[in-house]
């Protein structure tokens, strides 16, 4: 029988996601391809440093055990093959158990998320990211400037999201956005009782709840949401989660206040939010990726 990737988180994500390819994508962003590969042949036998997003799949690979896969990382990439060879080898350097790739030599990969069943794909690529998501599969564009993981949770996997226009739908940010913050909490409060519509995001945080409830001898997960809802408005959040049968361990309903320092606090391995500003904000302290989705990205 064919190998399967069935009942398996499938996380599809860029070289340059995964390892600080920073200085050789200059040359690939220059149009020198050939100039790239070089470079990058040269480099064979020296193992990448680690990227934005290196924490996260580092972790999640933890709850692998012999004889039971769980979680699949695919390299999903830009590059040609020659320089998939490199992204193997760091790999391997790292002890990352990652065996499959598709390398496109400059042609967006995007396509190739169906065929893997990703449920998250994560690339530098701004572009690829938005096809993802106009596909329906969950993706974010990860800063590769983003401040590292800290190493304070070795055997935690830590992951926060935004909630509207990434959990959830963006119906309460098109009211936010059309008619205010007053109107906003109005509409939230009447609707406090009607689960919101899911967002991009809502297969992620239900794959990782999943390994929440059977955690391995090596990883456990902890999630958050980290919105800019308050009260009275977070009941129609919590609400949502509760009606998804999905529990959250922690939960920050911060009134429009500056994400970044809270963040920092809380540690995660990677952060979700639909608003660049969230991002740059966010991505002095932690790892972050942005969403673009919702209204605040058309």
């Amino acid at each position: 029988m064919p190998a399967t990737l069935e009942g398996q988180l499938v996380v599809a994500i860029s070289s340059r996601a995964l390892f600080d390819f920073e200085e050789e994508n200059q040359l690939f962003e220059a149009g020198d391809d050939r100039a790239y590969m070089e470079l990058q042949q040269q480099r064979l036998d020296l193992p990448a440093k680690p990227g934005v997003a290196f924490s996260l799949v580092n972790k999640l690979l933890g709850f692998n055990q012999a004889g039971r896969n769980r979680v699949e990382v695919v390299v999903l990439s830009r590059n040609d093959p020659v320089s998939g060879m490199r992204v193997f080898r760091s790999a391997a350097h790292y002890g990352l158990a990652i065996q499959r790739g598709v390398f496109t030599r400059g042609e967006s990969p995007w396509r190739y998320l169906a065929p893997l069943k990703a449920q998250l794909f994560l690339s530098a690529n701004d572009a690829d990211v938005r096809s993802a998501l106009a596909a329906g599969v969950a993706a974010a564009r990860v800063f590769p400037k983003s401040a590292q993981a800290s190493s304070a949770h070795p055997d935690e996997v830590r992951v926060a999201f935004d909630g509207d226009a990434v959990l959830f739908s963006d119906e309460a940010e098109q009211v936010f956005q059309r008619d205010g913050l007053d109107a906003f909490q109005a509409h939230e409060t009447a609707r406090a009782k009607l689960p919101l519509a899911a967002g991009p995001f809502k297969p992620v945080l239900e794959a990782l709840h999943q390994l929440q409830q059977q955690p391995s001898e090596r990883m456990k997960i902890r999630t958050a949401l980290v919105t800019a809802r308050s009260a009275p408005a977070h009941e129609r959040a919590i609400r949502t989660l509760m009606d998804w049968n999905i529990e959250i361990d922690t939960a920050m309903f911060l009134g429009g206040l500056a994400k970044g320092e809270f963040l920092r606090e809380f540690e995660p391995d990677f952060f979700f939010d639909d608003q660049a500003g969230h991002i740059t904000n966010a991505s002095l302290h932690v790892p972050s990726g942005h969403v673009a989705s919702g209204i605040s990205n058309r």
